[in-house]
Formats: C-alpha cells, structure tokens, sequence
C-alpha cells in the first residue's frame, strides 16, 4: 500500500460524540496513527446511540466516525493512567478533546505545561461556544443559536434543524484543516506554544458557514426569511414535483434560464420571441408567477423525462433520492461507513471499547509499529 500523506503522524483523541471524532477519522484516513482514549465501561456516549446496532454491539453512529483508530479505555481519577496518558501526549503529533474549559487541568493534563514539554506537539480543542464557556455543545442548540433553524423550514411553518448534525459535520472539518495547517506551519520552523494550541467552536464554524446569508444580512440590514426549498436570491432553484416523484432544478444564471425556458415550451425557440424574464432580477421579483408556470409544466411528464431535456441543455437539475438510493452511487459498507471522501484509506474497522488497551499501555504508540492491527 502506497504511504498516506499523514504516515507516522500520531494523533492522540479524547474527544467523543461527533465533531473531534470526525476529525480524527479524517486525519486517520489520510494516513495518521490515531489512539482513541474513552472512558471506562461505557466509551464514547454514541457507543450507546443507538437503534440501530450492529451484530457485534457498535451502535451505527459509532462506526460512522470511528473507523482507522485504536482504542484504550481511560480513567482520568486514576494517577497511573493519567501518567500513561500523559506519555501519549507527550509524544503525539496532535491532541484533539473536547473537554469543557479546565476539567482536563484539574487533572493534571493541561495544555499550557504539557505544550511547554513537548514542542512538536499541536493541541486542538473543540467546544460548543468558546475557550471561555462551559456551555455543552450539542448541535441543535447551536444551530438554534447561530440562525441556521430560522432560515430553514416552510415559509409559513415553524424553524427547522437541517436534516443531519451539519454544525458538528462543519466543526470537525475546519478542525482538521486548523490541524492540517498547524503541521505544515510547524514543518517551516519552531512554533510557539500559543501558535500550536488551537481552538475551534461550533458556534463559530456554524455562524461562518452562514456564507452568503449572513452577507445578504449585512448588506440589506434586513433579517433573511425562511425560503422553504427556494432560494432567497435565485429563481427558479427549488423543488419541483414531476408526474412520478421530486426533482429539483437550480438555475444559476440567465443562459440556464433561457434553456429552461425553451424546455418547458414556456417561449418558441429563438429567434420567435424573447425569453420571459430575462434576468434574475427579473425573476426573483415575478417569483410566483414564473414558480406556478414551470410546476404546472413539470407535473405533467415523469421526472427521468425532465432530467433527460433539463441535462441536455445544460441545465443543473436532480431527482430528490432516498438515503439508500444515494449511497449506492459510492462505496460504502455497514462496517466502516461512506468511503473517505478525501483520497485516504479504510486500513480498521471502528474498534471495540478498550480492545487495544493492553497493547497501547505496554507499547505506547510502539503499538502502531509493523504489527497486525
């Protein structure tokens, strides 16, 4: 097998739920060393997660983001294993928890010392809302907080969640690209101990990945509305109902709209007569109008009929699939999950609790050392 980019890096994480583990398991996909620390009897808390659960017990969150690791169970009452934790640390790559600010200190395992000993070592702290709260994070509370639930659901209706733990999912990816940074900073030279401690929260990555709706916020002044399946500043990109099942169509500009158009035999080909609302402007201001013209059309053809017309013209289209109709266009099993989506490997399976903990006790990261795992 050809080495991965993060060959011999070691990760060390004591981080549970889904923001740091998805961030190691990235890391781990690309090649890192990665040593899982839980705590003792029951692990990480989505061990417990569940229905549904594997045949061997893992629950199927567990394993979606707990692949290529090593597991050690860990009691952080306990001084001997505090001082062998304490030996990973001092010799990892990368720590990555997400321990409410000063419970990892209480015990010893702070980051300011533990940095000071060890100046390879980047430190990645993962929270809710800040260095400074002791606010819990849970993904509904911060998309509650950060606006995403007042932008999402019906028009008319109460605020949604996203359908999945989407700030948790962005979190963990802006912490593996923090980390990704931090090593190639420190490959260019000797880095202070405040440069290699990292902090990164859900409410920020959740308020920054407002993106454009937080623009649209600060340019108007005006609070954004919840827009359903349209989109608040392009028309028509929405969900449509054909004569069998949901399509979506997302026209991104006015060629698209023109194609549309002569597809929908909303105008006769050019030159016979001009495009009804050319602009996007144009369109966003006769929404209702233009949204009840193309529904109307839609309903009466299947939706492969209008995926076939819409693509061959160049125009961004798809069919609202189910989650098992979605994965079967990549590869994917019940073990491991969805296959990394950034060129990495699947090298292990999600590891019971504690399975390699005599192993990593004796050898430390020795353990990762041309042996069978």
């Amino acid at each position: 097998m050809a080495s991965q980019p993060l060959s011999e890096i070691k990760i060390l994480d004591l981080s549970r739920v889904l923001a740091g583990p998805l961030c190691t398991m990235m890391l781990g996909d690309l090649g890192a060393d990665v040593i899982k620390v839980e705590r003792p009897v029951s692990g990480d808390d989505t061990r417990g997660w569940g229905p549904p659960f594997a045949s061997d017990g893992q629950s199927a969150y567990f394993r979606s983001v707990n692949r290529n690791k090593l597991s050690v169970a860990a009691d952080l009452e306990s001084a001997d294993d505090r001082g062998w934790l304490r030996r990973l640390m001092l010799d990892a790559d990368v720590v990555v928890e997400n321990f409410l600010p000063g419970a990892l200190a209480r015990k010893g395992l702070d980051a300011e010392s533990i940095l000071a000993e060890a100046p390879q070592l980047i430190w990645c702290t993962i929270s809710g809302f800040g260095p400074h709260s002791q606010r819990p994070g849970y993904d509904f509370v911060v998309q509650a907080e950060c606006g995403w639930m007042s932008v999402t659901g019906p028009r008319d209706g109460a605020p949604h969640k996203v359908g999945l733990a989407l700030a948790d999912v962005i979190a963990g990816k802006d912490a593996a690209a923090a980390i990704l940074a931090a090593l190639l900073a420190r490959g260019q030279g000797q880095r202070s101990a405040r440069e290699r401690q990292l902090h990164i929260s859900l409410r920020d990555s959740a308020t920054a990945a407002l993106i454009n709706v937080a623009q649209n916020t600060l340019v108007s002044g005006e609070p954004p509305e919840r827009w359903g399946n349209a989109h608040p500043n392009l028309v028509p990109y929405e969900l449509f109902r054909a004569r069998d099942r949901d399509i979506v169509i997302a026209v991104g500009n006015d060629r698209q709209w023109a194609d549309c158009a002569h597809v929908f035999g909303l105008v006769s080909p050019p030159p016979a007569s001009p495009v009804p609302w050319p602009t996007n402007a144009e369109r966003v201001s006769h929404r209702a109008t233009l949204i009840t013209s193309v529904a109307a059309v839609i309903a009466t053809d299947d939706a492969d009929v209008w995926m076939r017309r819409l693509a061959a013209v160049g125009v961004p289209c798809g069919l609202v699939r189910t989650v098992p109709e979605a994965l079967t266009a990549v590869s994917s099993d019940g073990r491991t999950g969805v296959a990394p989506a950034t060129g990495g490997t699947v090298r292990l399976a999600p590891p019971q609790l504690d399975q390699h903990g005599d192993r990593i006790r004796e050898h430390g990261w020795g353990v990762f050392g041309g042996q069978q795992l």
